[in-house]
């Protein structure tokens, strides 16, 4: 009997070929365009997509975070990591104001209340979803991007952050010694909630290369990202590791499969090379995205999708490894027509295959 939840594992760990998994996330207004064409409002479960993603929180705190800012009644909430937000004027964007923006001690962020992995975050409840999501025949996702770089300068404030490595290092390796710590416990226990994927991430890269050298990135972020993998894997040595970029991160792919990383996310046609990447990492590496939401999916037509489509699946999906999705949400400029033209060949070429080709030993 066909398994979509056991398939997909199949085809991440590249045992399967054939068979190809797809994914996508719609902006707000295309989640309405949606509820409108179908009368439904799950569209994951309406075109069939593999994947569900579980977030153990953190779960609200209280704490007085409003200290940490001038006008927090300006702000439309301030988050359990204790990040103020203001919702923008477009979509599901939003402003982040940082807590620690104005930190200029080691004593300041040491009396900071960072959240305790093991107190805050909901592990019970997430191990009841995971398996409500395993019992539909669904691959449980563990969302836990945002993992050491991004959140330490949502914390910090960007340029901030930016200038601690540069030349206030000590206060940088204080911040993300504490919140590596923070990932490798939530590392660990969502590998003990049942999570078939640990989702990992920072956004390094801006479509013009790295946002730091190569090699601070290397000294800095690669031995903590390596460490929460490592947590992961003490938990579980077969916890599939998905790790997300936006951005050109060529430079670096190399080191992310060295401290194993087992698949590679969104692979931006803007910027990087899905084909190139494939036949270099191909066989240690699996590929999800590589649908340009820049250029395919917002400026191509239906058609125009279709032949980027099946060109992806038949490239990327040679020797199984490979999840088709767009690089990012589905924004408002993207035509219906190419969501479905996308979703067309997806399932066209899954039925023509019968879920797979075969088996790789």
């Amino acid at each position: 009997m066909f398994s979509m939840r056991e398939r997909t594992i199949d085809v991440v760990r590249r045992r399967v070929e054939g068979y190809v998994p797809f994914e996508f996330d719609l902006c707000p207004s295309l989640k309405k365009e949606f509820f409108e064409r179908t009368g439904r409002s799950d569209y994951r479960t309406y075109f069939g997509m593999p994947l569900r993603w579980v977030s153990a929180g953190p779960e609200r705190r209280d704490i007085d975070f409003g200290q940490y800012f001038s006008r927090p009644e300006d702000l439309t909430e301030i988050d359990a990591w204790g990040i103020g937000r203001k919702k923008g004027g477009f979509e599901h964007f939003e402003q982040m104001f940082p807590p620690m923006g104005s930190f200029t001690s080691l004593a300041e962020f040491e009396a900071f209340p960072y959240p305790d992995a093991d107190e805050h975050f909901d592990w019970d409840a997430t191990a009841r979803e995971i398996e409500q999501i395993q019992s539909s025949d669904l691959v449980a996702v563990a969302q836990m991007n945002i993992t050491i770089f991004e959140i330490a300068w949502y914390l910090r404030g960007m340029e901030t952050f930016m200038i601690d490595l540069m030349i206030r290092p000590e206060l940088a390796e204080y911040h993300m010694d504490r919140l590596t710590a923070i990932r490798r416990t939530c590392a660990r226990r969502y590998v003990e909630a049942g999570a078939d994927i640990l989702h990992l991430g920072d956004d390094v890269a801006t479509q013009r290369g790295m946002m730091i050298s190569p090699d601070m990135w290397r000294r800095c972020l690669k031995p903590r990202l390596a460490s929460v993998i490592q947590s992961a894997r003490e938990a579980d040595a077969g916890i599939i590791i998905d790790y997300h970029s936006d951005g050109d991160i060529t430079e670096i792919v190399e080191d992310l499969v060295e401290i194993g990383v087992d698949e590679l996310n969104p692979l931006q046609p803007e910027c990087m090379d899905p084909y190139e990447i494939k036949r270099r990492y191909g066989g240690r590496l699996s590929l999800r995205g590589g649908v340009g939401t820049q250029t395919t999916m917002p400026f191509a037509t239906p058609d125009e999708v279709e032949t980027v489509c099946r060109s992806l699946i038949a490239e990327l999906g040679r020797g199984g490894g490979f999840v088709l999705a767009p690089t990012h949400v589905l924004e408002p400029e993207v035509p219906w027509e190419n969501i479905e033209a996308m979703c067309r060949v997806v399932a066209e070429h899954n039925e023509s295959t019968g879920g797979t080709v075969s088996r790789r030993e």
